[in-house]
């Protein structure tokens, strides 16, 4: 346990503490202050000793187990997993060390920049600044982004928030798998959880000493009859299953519910894109079916922008009062700024408008990757939601040949191993279609399709793909 780890403070900085502690463990890592292997003191362990409330280094920790610096073991702590080669060091503004900034990125996850229409959002932006600021923030959130959530969700998701419910504002999906695994579960307890999944979701219940125990996913998504005995909480995004892109039946809905209420476990439903869909009918949210068991976790960031760093929270008054407790007791509170831009872009309209515009949009791009996979023969799943699709191949050499011929020639793929808690079992990309331009799109597929064909069938040399597409 390095008790002594060196992690200067300013508190009158303009960076927030967690970044400052983030920076202070990845500068000790490339020093070798920090060794691979070394364990970290706990989270609460480390607050204290540095006089800082435990969501700041739990937020810290949270950061450095999406890059990859830090693992959790099971029931033995946080441990320096690696200094990798790609994560982004900690260096002054105006430098861009991101190795992969100039490749054209397929990866999912990311909203359509395109589909926004740019007079609405500039509106929305020049009426959530003409409000006058507050001496408080409210701890729920502010009341006209709670209420277009609401809206939104009855409109939209089918979810009649407030009856029996609550809507809060969080600041994204991670902070409030955070916040939830902190307010509601005791370290050492046990969360189930997809396997491959959502990393980032995994490490905020890490951070916050949560065990996280991998169940298996199949084309109905999470395997409810796996699920280990014994645990307190269920993570799931059944809409369109990150990243293998199954939407849970009806029936293994109904199976995780009984579950839940059998075991007196909760359940987490991330619907972080389950406002796309395509040539089916949608099917009824967890938290419609089952308020009393079912937390639901909604985000702006993957259906308008990344820049309004806002999500919502939607569960019975017990639960969202022990998070509020929670965020009173370290003194958070989600920002207020991006809540009154969503309220704007929400009052006169915009966000409906959104939504049917981001609906006509981004049919068309998923035709054009699905249909220059299927002229090479290769069957894409995941394919009837979300924003991204799935090809699968026959293993760990495929797809690292796959990702090494598309990065050769310009193009950024994401493959599957990497989503795993455990050993990995599921091998192939997971190309996402929003983020690009159309016109970027049209010059990466080629390049993804080939580099996916020759990976498939294990004859080809990366010089055979075309080159390296250029952005416009």
């Amino acid at each position: 346990m390095l008790d002594d780890l060196p992690i200067p403070l300013d508190r009158t900085a303009p960076e927030p503490l967690s970044v400052q502690v983030a920076d202070a463990l990845r500068t000790a890592a490339t020093d070798r202050v920090l060794r691979i292997g070394d364990r970290l003191p706990s989270s609460r362990a480390l607050a204290q000793r540095l006089g800082v409330s435990r969501a700041v280094v739990a937020g810290a920790y949270d950061q450095l187990h999406a890059e990859g610096w830090l693992t959790g073991k099971h029931g033995s702590g946080t441990y320096l997993s690696t200094a990798p080669a790609t994560a982004p060091p900690a260096t002054g503004a105006g430098h861009d060390t991101d190795p992969d900034a100039d490749l054209l990125d397929l990866g999912p996850g990311a909203p359509c920049a395109e589909a926004v229409d740019s007079a609405a959002w500039r509106r929305a932006w020049r009426a959530a600044g003409d409000q006058a600021p507050e001496a408080r923030k409210n701890r729920a959130g502010e009341l006209d982004f709670r209420s277009a959530i609401a809206d939104h969700l009855l409109r939209h998701r089918g979810l009649a928030a407030g009856a029996g419910s609550v809507v809060l504002a969080t600041a994204g999906t991670s902070a409030a798998v955070g916040e939830l695994a902190t307010a509601l579960l005791r370290p050492g307890d046990t969360v189930a959880f997809e396997d491959p999944g959502y990393l980032r979701a995994a490490g905020a219940f890490r951070a916050a000493g949560i065990e996280v125990l991998p169940v298996p996913v199949d084309a109905g998504g999470l395997c409810v009859d796996r699920i280990p005995p014994g645990v307190r909480a269920v993570y799931c995004t059944p809409a369109h299953q990150f990243p293998l892109g199954a939407r849970m039946p009806a029936a293994r809905r109904v199976e995780l519910i009984e579950f839940a209420r059998r075991t007196g476990a909760f359940v987490i439903e991330d619907d972080y894109d389950g406002e796309l869909r395509y040539d089916t009918a949608p099917l009824p949210l967890l938290a419609a079916m089952a308020p009393d068991v079912v937390v639901h976790l909604g985000t702006t960031s993957k259906i308008i922008a990344t820049t309004l760093g806002v999500g919502w929270l939607v569960a019975r008054p017990d639960i969202t009062a022990a998070v509020l407790a929670h965020r009173t007791e370290i003194g958070s509170s989600p920002s207020p700024a991006g809540q009154r831009v969503l309220s704007e872009f929400a009052r006169h309209g915009d966000l409906s408008r959104h939504l049917r515009r981001l609906r006509r949009v981004v049919p068309p791009r998923r035709a054009l990757v699905v249909d220059e996979l299927a002229r090479r023969g290769l069957p894409v799943i995941g394919d009837d939601a979300g924003s991204h699709v799935v090809v699968e191949l026959p293993g760990h050499a495929a797809e690292r040949y796959a990702v090494d011929a598309a990065r050769a020639h310009g193009v950024l793929l994401d493959g599957l191993a990497r989503h795993h808690l455990a050993e990995p079992h599921h091998f192939g990309v997971a190309i996402g279609y929003t983020a690009l331009t159309s016109a970027d799109l049209a010059r990466a597929m080629p390049v993804a399709a080939d580099a996916l064909a020759d990976a498939a069938t294990g004859d080809a040399d990366p010089q055979d793909l075309p080159a390296g597409p250029a952005r416009s």
